[in-house]
């Protein structure tokens, strides 16, 4: 009878895991058809046969022009950012135990894009490139892009993380305001720096701060996806730590969790993240913050699942928003961090008027 007990609750374990990864295969598969019906759209038209007969190495010189110069990197860029955004905005929650934290609420973006700023503008990391028109800022030295939106994400994640550590009864909202104050100080920043600007910087600062999905290479990408599986690598290695985290931190101390230094240390890999995201492609708000608390609701707080549909529900999320910005006055090409900004607030605000919790 016991073992029959034992049997019937391990046959429950299964469906119940079976449930998570059908959900991961689902939306998987939501975003690769998504991503191959944006490749497809413009203003040339592509049918899906055509599409693989590029992917597969022919097809006619004009789809493979269109396809791997222009709409297979913006896809590509479209899937790693969304999914670097989201998955970092999972752990943000995880170890700052607040379902509002994401890179974009916390200033963490605004941060990371005024140190971009300050690359393109200070150290002549962006030009504007006026013999392309879809392409108005060229990232010519992503590295010193790269390293000063680091170090400016980075200074907006030490602020947070001392708040939650020294103000011990700030709680969740105050984390928040104090994110919003972070993104106000940051912007007053970038505005006086563009005030000092010439008229060629300054073109090619506001436009990179509209957000664009279409200005990364493939060097740019590499760097991109380099940066998203290694922190990719440490998430999934420090799953079981979030799930004991989950419970509190008196719960995971009792279960051997270091947790400060898990949350430093995967505070400053999110940072890293959101910069390196940010400084290729402008502010995307929102992503981070929307993706996990969708997946929460088909996986929820299982940190095996959460973090890696976290970053497929951010991938398709912004694979979406760009099929939308490209189609919906087309032939004009909506700003993605405008569009994301505006599809993402009513969202926020649902989830901050819903009190919302972690829901296991």
């Amino acid at each position: 009878m016991k073992k029959d007990k034992n049997n019937g609750g391990l046959q429950v374990y299964n469906q119940y895991l079976r449930r998570k990864r059908l959900a991961l295969i689902i939306v998987a598969v939501i975003t690769l058809a998504a991503a191959l019906y944006s490749i497809g759209v413009g203003s040339i038209q592509i049918s899906l046969l055509d599409i693989f007969k590029v992917l597969g190495g022919g097809g006619e010189k004009m789809y493979r022009t269109a396809i791997m110069n222009i709409r297979l990197p913006r896809a590509v860029t479209a899937i790693l950012v969304g999914a670097a955004l989201a998955a970092a905005g999972a752990v943000m929650q995880c170890v700052l135990r607040n379902p509002l934290a994401s890179a974009s609420s916390l200033g963490v973006s605004q941060g990371a894009a005024f140190g971009a700023a300050l690359g393109i503008v200070v150290f002549g990391g962006g030009v504007v490139n006026s013999a392309n028109a879809t392409t108005a800022i060229t990232i010519n030295n992503p590295y010193i892009v790269t390293l000063c939106a680091f170090v400016f994400g980075m200074i907006s994640t030490v602020v947070v993380v001392g708040i939650s550590q020294f103000k011990k009864n700030i709680g969740p909202s105050g984390l928040i305001l104090a994110g919003t104050a972070l993104s106000s100080l940051f912007s007053g920043a970038s505005t006086i720096l563009q005030y000092f600007a010439d008229d060629t910087k300054l073109g090619a600062i506001v436009f990179w701060t509209f957000g664009n999905l279409g200005s990364t290479n493939w060097r740019e990408l590499l760097i991109l996806f380099a940066v998203f599986l290694l922190s990719g690598i440490y998430f999934m290695f420090n799953r079981w730590n979030y799930n004991a985290m989950e419970s509190g931190a008196d719960t995971a101390k009792s279960l051997g969790v270091n947790t400060r230094s898990v949350m430093l240390v995967s505070m400053g890999i999110c940072s890293l993240l959101a910069a390196v995201a940010v400084s290729f492609v402008g502010i995307i708000s929102f992503v981070g913050l929307v993706a996990p608390h969708i997946m929460r609701r088909f996986v929820g707080n299982d940190y095996r699942y959460l973090i890696p549909g976290s970053a497929i529900a951010g991938a398709v999320l912004l694979v979406l928003a760009d099929l939308v910005s490209r189609t919906v006055m087309a032939p004009v090409i909506l700003p993605i961090g405008a569009l994301t900004s505006f599809l993402g607030a009513p969202m926020f605000l649902f989830l901050l008027f819903k009190g919302v919790k972690h829901n296991g």
